[in-house]
């Protein structure tokens, strides 16, 4: 299942330059708003080193890593809602994305204008939201006035149900609250829900873009954004955007891990987001291994075995019969399938197994 991201913010808080240095395409990033005049896409691999351990045991003759689409969604500014800017178009780009990178500028710097003057990330965010707000806001009167009348007859459940989620929203709206902040009772309202297509329904990750020297630890405009979060069950990383992509022009592996040590970091911008979005969105890994191929697939947590195998094609989830499953550290451990299955350790599982995460599978099908 391929995920889709979109990169928002207000003009000159970097989200070209994140996107760049994710990508390492060269989105045009200037000091001016609206460089990005059309949404740049880029494909970047996800990393996860049991690809690479798995492959020196396999040697397939490919390895086929997870990939995550990112849009870099040109800036928003106040009154984008009613076409202010180059609003519109790009609220609609937005819609096509499964979640939202929300870059927040948390850095000083004299040399690059703020469209409102002054740093404050916080403000920098409502602003977003009220315009995200204001769209979907839209997006409900113009459902609901469908569906008002029939529901009031009282002869449609359907559209009973759907003109109360939608009720719901609004209110939420009116106040100034995203869409997300309303609760589903069930899987029925899920799936109204779903079907709008609402701008603030979406998973939102913010990334707080400082510089340098607040890469490791922050800095005050971080915490700032981390109060104002609270309770909105969203992710939250740091990076400087500019250093990662300088990293992104380093030609090695061991360059850019050096470079990360001297700052004080652990892992990328590029590993932080991807964590992240994927726990946002409740996402987890599961491979395939074999001489020709081995393979990452992103699924759902919480998968069954059948709606897993269906990530690969709908043929191996409808003619479900078993999977054989090999657990990531048994597959390490014994060295191969075969030292595997004499230790005991493959197991053939049914329709009710939950896949894990790092499970190595062969689905059995036919159709």
């Amino acid at each position: 299942m391929a995920l889709k991201c979109g990169i928002v913010g207000l003009p000159n808080v970097g989200k070209s330059t994140l996107f760049n240095s994710l990508t390492n395409a060269k989105a045009q990033a200037a000091n001016f708003p609206f460089c990005t005049i059309e949404p740049n896409i880029g494909i970047i691999t996800v990393p996860d080193d049991r690809l690479i351990a798995l492959e020196k045991i396999v040697n397939p003759q490919r390895v086929v890593p997870t990939t995550v689409e990112i849009v870099d969604i040109a800036g928003l500014v106040k009154g984008a809602s009613n076409n202010e800017g180059l609003g519109n178009k790009f609220l609609g780009n937005i819609r096509e994305t499964d979640a939202i990178i929300h870059v927040l500028r948390c850095f000083e710097d004299e040399n690059i204008t703020h469209v409102d003057a002054t740093v404050n990330p916080v403000r920098d965010k409502e602003t977003i939201d009220t315009e995200l707000q204001l769209k979907d806001l839209e997006t409900i009167e113009g459902r609901i006035a469908k569906v008002q009348k029939i529901a009031q007859t009282g002869k449609d459940k359907n559209a009973q149900k759907s003109y109360e989620v939608m009720s719901r929203y609004k209110t939420a709206l009116e106040q100034g609250l995203s869409a997300r902040t309303v609760e589903l009772k069930n899987e029925e309202e899920t799936k109204i829900a779903k079907e709008l297509f609402l701008l603030t329904n979406k998973p939102v990750l913010y990334v707080c873009n400082v510089d340098e020297n607040s890469a490791a630890e922050g800095n005050v405009h971080v915490n700032a954004v981390k109060k104002a979060i609270e309770g909105e069950n969203a992710e939250l990383i740091v990076v400087a955007a500019a250093t990662e992509a300088d990293i992104a022009e380093l030609e090695s592996y061991e360059e850019r891990l050096e470079f990360l040590e001297d700052l004080g970091l652990t892992e990328s911008g590029l590993t932080k987001l991807i964590r992240s979005a994927y726990s946002l969105l409740n996402l987890e890994t599961y491979f395939t291994a074999g001489e020709k191929e081995v393979r990452a697939w992103t699924y759902k947590k919480g998968m069954t075995a059948p709606q897993a195998a269906g990530v690969i094609h709908s043929d191996f989830e409808r003619g479900f019969i078993r999977a054989e499953v090999i657990k990531y550290n048994d597959f390490i451990k014994f060295g191969s399938e075969l030292a595997v299955k004499e230790a005991g350790k493959m197991a053939v599982e049914g329709k009710e197994y939950v896949v894990e995460d790092g499970d190595i599978m062969h689905f059995r099908f036919n159709v």
